[in-house]
This record gives C-alpha cells, structure tokens and sequence, in this order.
C-alpha cells in the first residue's frame, strides 16, 4: 500500500500556490498524474523519488517510510530503488546508447538485461550512437529504457512518450506494461493523452492549483456517470460543421476519425481541439467535453 501526503510551496505563473497532495492506493498499481500545466505534476513525481524535499507531510510503501516529516525521516533518492524519466532525458553525454543502458542495469544480468532492452527499444542501430547525435524521440526512448533497466520498485515517467510517433509510442505502452505485468511494481505516469491514460493506467490522480480534485479509476475520473458502458473512447475534436439543422463533429480517436452528429443546442458546449469522451446512450454516439 502507499500513504502519501506531500506538501510543498511553489511559485506559478499566476503566483504562489501550496501543492498539498494526499492519497492512498494499493503499491504496484500504474498511476496517471493529470491536470493542467503549473498544477504540480512534475515537482509531484520529483518528491515521491527523492529528488525534491517536502516541506512536511509523509510517504510510505509498504511498510518502509520515505518521508515523514513529523518523525524526520527521509530516504535519500539512491535508497529508494526508483527510477526517473525527465523531460529533458537527462542522458550521460559521454556514453552511448548501450552505456546509458548499461550504467543502470543492476550487476546480476548485466549484459543480457540491458542487450534485451536495447532491442525492445528498436535502438539497435543506435546502440553505439551518442546522445547529441539522437532525435528528441530517440533520446526519450533511450531513457525510459535506462529507467526500466535499474529494475525499480517505484518507476517515475515525466510525459515519456510524448515526443515519438504513434506507433512507436503504442509500442512503447504496450511495452511497460507488459514489463508491469511481469513483474509488478509502482508506476507514477504524468500524462495529458487521455487514450494512454485509458490504456496504462489503474488510478487517476487529478491535480489542480496543487490539490487533489478527483482520484479514481479512469473512467470514474473522466467519465459521466450516466454514459453507457457498452464503448467509450476518447479522442480530440478536429472540426465542428454545420450541416442542416445539426452539425458533424469529427473527433480524432488514435489514428482514426469518428463522426458524430450534435444539435444546434448541444454543439455549443463544444469547441475545435477539445478532449472528449464519445460513448453509448439509447444506442446513439454521444460525445463529452471532458
């Protein structure tokens, strides 16, 4: 299980705010982090692995505390068995694609762990490749590879999937989850894709103005309670067009555009390059503004 109330002060564009962050939720579960930009997200992920100190509060997993401010304990970041993608890969300049990888790998393992990552990776032809010779899509998926090859209890991922293509990217979840599902462990996602939030995640944790608005299953999360369960998925609205008496609004689901026909009354709620969730009423698609 992990208990986690964090708290710390921040400085936002529109000011200073508190992150005061509580929730409970079963260890070994993936975690999506969502909400919009200065809510917190990031500096979240960097006090659950150490790497920012909270200014009071606690964390516990399992039956090992982290943090408790209280009682002055603190686990410094290297005895915590975490790892972490950054936004910016944070990758050693000096070392290639397979010394990166390497230089995580617990010994027991050493060369086959980090050779079956590389592959998994599609990093092959770049094994010996430098990092300032790598895209940006490149570089992040050299990260998230050296954080999975530390073989960490808690796994933090800053958006680590945000910079690839679509099919890399459906790779790549299908991937860490598969590793999750091999072997369980705490994931921490920040995420703002609602269709790999649907896909990876266990838990939501909704953060705004450095508070806890919702927490819950995805579809609890982002979902109405009247909408139907028999589908739903979520997409972005590409174009709202008049047509008659009602208007077409095509969404983007994946790589694949759905159509589906709002009233005059209703398409005002909607707008072009809104996430929405398009479910099942009285055998209709309907759509909402999540």
């Amino acid at each position: 299980m992990i208990n986690a109330h964090l708290i710390k002060a921040l400085n936002a564009a529109d000011g200073p705010f508190t992150l005061n962050v509580k929730f409970s939720t079963p260890s070994n579960q993936i975690v999506a982090i969502y909400g919009p930009s200065g809510a917190g997200k990031t500096t979240l992920l960097r006090m659950i692995a150490g790497l920012t100190r909270p200014e009071g509060g606690l964390f516990y997993l399992d039956d090992q505390c982290w943090y408790n401010q209280q009682d002055q304990i603190w686990l410094a970041p290297q005895d915590r068995k975490v790892g972490f993608v950054f936004q910016d890969y944070a990758l050693f300049p000096n070392m290639s694609v397979l010394e990166n990888i390497r230089f995580a790998v617990p010994e027991s393992g050493y060369f086959k762990a980090a050779e079956k990552l590389v592959h998994h990776f599609d990093l092959d032809e770049l094994r010996d490749v430098r990092p300032d010779k790598l895209s940006g899509g490149q570089q992040q998926r050299v990260a998230v590879a050296r954080a999975l090859a530390q073989q960490p209890n808690v796994l933090c991922l800053d958006e680590p999937l945000s910079a690839l293509d679509y099919s890399l990217r459906l790779q790549l979840q299908d991937y860490i989850i598969n590793e999750h599902r091999n072997r369980p462990f705490s994931i921490f996602i920040v995420s703002h894709d609602l269709a790999e939030i649907f896909k990876m995640a266990n838990q939501v944790l909704h953060l705004k103005d450095g508070e806890v608005i919702n927490f819950g299953a995805p579809e609890v999360v982002f979902s109405n309670s009247t909408i139907s369960g028999k589908f739903q998925f979520t997409g972005k609205i590409i174009t709202i067009q008049k047509a008659g008496i009602i208007h077409i609004v095509t969404v983007l689901v994946d790589n694949q555009m759905v159509k589906v026909v709002v009233d005059e009354q209703d398409v005002l709620k909607f707008k072009e390059g809104d996430q929405v969730l398009v479910a099942t009423k009285a055998f209709n698609p309907i759509i909402y503004k999540i």
